[in-house]
């Protein structure tokens, strides 16, 4: 008891009414199939235009505001880096020049302090040179007196060893005479 239908006249079915071979393959069914796709394709494309794509393109609008933002973000911070940098670099040519100010009046108040120094020790020592010249004069002055009284006591006390008298007068205009040259 086998039901016969009309269905034999396909050449995808066997007398059993299974697909023979893949289905996709058989020309009786192509218009079929060809239907579903578009209806398919035309549910898929109603999904993804109305749902799936504005999304897409929502997260890569926002994802490109944020890097032109992110991009604008970095422009300023280099231009005021750049602008860091010329007033760093501006900065310290001013400390390195005030640096130099400084160590040039330290220098010139150091010279002159030393000039004042130098010329303090030279007046020190012009005035005790003087005086010291005049210790040495006042020395030379009493040496010259000691030898005139030493010579005189030895003169006398040799003219006497030898056994002469002495005259005191005589003795000292001798001496004075022989010390003048």
């Amino acid at each position: 008891m086998s039901i016969k239908t009309d269905v034999s006249a396909s050449t995808c079915i066997d007398g059993y009414g299974s697909a023979i071979g893949m289905p996709q393959l058989c020309t009786d069914w192509a218009s079929n199939q060809i239907f579903w796709l578009v209806v398919t394709l035309v549910a898929i494309f109603f999904v993804l235009s109305r749902l799936a794509l504005p999304r897409i393109s929502a997260v890569i609008s926002e994802r490109q505001g944020t890097i032109t933002n992110d991009l604008a973000a970095a422009e300023n911070l280099k231009s005021e880096a750049a602008q860091a940098e010329v007033a760093y670099n501006q900065a310290l040519e001013n400390a390195r020049s005030e640096a130099s100010r400084i160590i040039e009046t330290a220098k010139a108040e150091i010279k002159q302090e030393l000039d004042v120094a130098i010329q303090k020790a030279d007046a020190d020592i012009s005035l005790k040179a003087a005086a010291s010249e005049d210790a040495i004069a006042d020395i030379r002055k009493d040496a010259l007196t000691n030898v005139k009284s030493v010579a005189k006591e030895i003169t006398s006390e040799l003219v006497k060893v030898l056994g002469g008298k002495v005259d005191s007068k005589t003795l000292t205009s001798v001496i004075n005479k022989k010390m003048k040259g």
